[in-house]
């Protein structure tokens, strides 16, 4: 029996779990100014939704969920993307029937996939993403990517790489396919078992294969570019246009291809260029999944998203070597002399708490020069002292650990006081 976290996880401990919840936050907030609300769906799902939504030639179908037998013997899979369960939720709440459209949501949470655990990569790892439901305009595409180059910019990275290709619509993506088939057929006893079964069911996948990625034929298959019909090539040149006129440099790619089946027109990633980052550069990704909703049992509606891990964008951050404003210290600390005092600082500790102060106390029956180690241990701002000479004044001996100037606060003043203080009033 092992009792250590299962291969693939991991524990955040206090002096992590802060940066998560800083990060968490921040994206939180950026999402508001862009007006996208938040939805929070199962962690597990019916294993039909992710074979529907994400494609059965996937690489995370074929050999990454994590798939059991429940009790009713219905096949469950923990989730190991984002986007077929916001869609699901989409459909099978009627979002689609809100006045205001598009639906523009937003997520984070643990998703799971079976591969080999590696630096930025975990079996359980935390998604961020963000979907846009219900417009075809390409300015939605635009706000999708701009939002997505938000994401990292506001935490300051800067080594980053917008890739855009087009993946275009029904009748391009046919032409392209047949293409596709035409000239990987000759190679296809070359090709990688799972290459020859994509060769049949969906051939762009091909392009996507980590084993066959060297084969010479990679290197002249047709670009779907060359594909695209005169809508197509009106859509991707407006989304380009947009982010032009918002100042978002960006790199047209025709080889760059989605990993998941329900992906057209827009498809981008995001790359960190930051020495140390590691071998594999990419962030995050995604694009446009006109299809997704009905495919799902919805009503025809567009869509585009993208998810981001957070595990890589810390990763990029430390490769820049930025430190997250991340606020550690304590603001109070009491210290005791007595048995009284003690009792005192349980009910004061109590009251400040309650008025929104970070309050801590000593729980080891420390001395009093053990409890001020403590306090600075904590990095504590203040520190108030309470002794049989303070309970019988009712007051606290309140002291500024920055600056060493110590004050007499009454104790029906110390709340405003505190206050004011941790402001800067003082």
């Amino acid at each position: 029996m092992s009792l250590k976290a299962p291969r693939g996880t991991q524990d955040l401990l206090p002096g992590v779990s802060e940066k998560w919840q800083y990060i968490e936050n921040a994206l939180t907030e950026l999402c508001t100014n862009y007006h996208y609300k938040e939805i929070r769906t199962p962690i597990f799902e019916h294993t039909e939704l992710f074979q529907r939504g994400v494609g059965d030639t996937t690489d995370i179908v074929q050999r990454e969920m994590y798939t059991f037998t429940d009790r009713g013997d219905r096949s469950i899979t923990l989730r190991p993307e984002g986007t077929a369960s916001v869609v699901r939720a989409f459909v099978e709440n009627k979002l689609f029937g809100s006045p205001n459209q598009p639906t523009k949501l937003f997520y984070v949470g643990p998703m799971f996939r079976y591969e080999r655990p590696q630096q930025g990569r975990m079996r359980q790892f935390v998604q961020f993403g963000v979907e846009a439901l219900g417009s075809a305009d390409p300015a939605i595409d635009a706000e999708v990517l701009a939002l997505a180059m938000n994401c990292y910019q506001s935490f300051g990275l800067k080594s980053l790489k917008l890739v855009v290709n087009s993946l275009g619509d029904k009748e391009s993506r046919e032409n392209h396919r047949d293409a596709l088939i035409g000239h990987f057929t000759p190679h296809k006893d070359e090709l990688c078992d799972d290459c020859k079964v994509r060769l049949e069911k969906n051939p762009l996948r091909v392009l996507d294969c980590k084993k066959d990625r060297n084969h010479p034929a990679m290197e002249t298959a047709p670009s779907i570019l060359d594909f695209l019909n005169e809508e197509s090539k009106n859509y991707f040149e407006s989304v380009q246009q947009h982010l032009t006129n918002m100042g978002i440099p960006f790199v047209v790619d025709p080889n760059l291809v989605r990993g998941l089946d329900y992906y057209n027109h827009t498809a981008f990633e995001i790359m960190s260029n930051a020495d140390g980052f590691g071998a594999i550069t990419t962030l995050s990704g995604g694009g446009r999944y006109n299809g997704l909703v009905e495919e799902l049992g919805g009503p025809e509606t567009p869509g585009i998203g993208f998810a981001l891990s957070v595990e890589r964008l810390l990763m990029a951050i430390d490769a820049e070597g930025i430190e997250l404003p991340v606020d550690e210290s304590l603001d109070c600390y009491i210290i005791t002399m007595g048995e009284k005092a003690n009792q005192k600082a349980v009910s004061l500790q109590y009251k400040l708490r309650q008025a929104g102060i970070q309050v801590d106390k000593d729980y080891l029956n420390k001395k009093p020069k053990g409890q001020w180690k403590a306090a600075d241990r904590l990095q504590a701002k203040f520190a108030i002292v309470l002794g049989d000479d303070e309970l019988q004044r009712s007051i606290a001996s309140v002291k500024n650990l920055s600056t060493g100037e110590q004050e007499e606060v009454d104790f029906a003043d110390l709340e405003i006081y505190l206050k004011s203080a941790l402001q800067g009033g003082k």
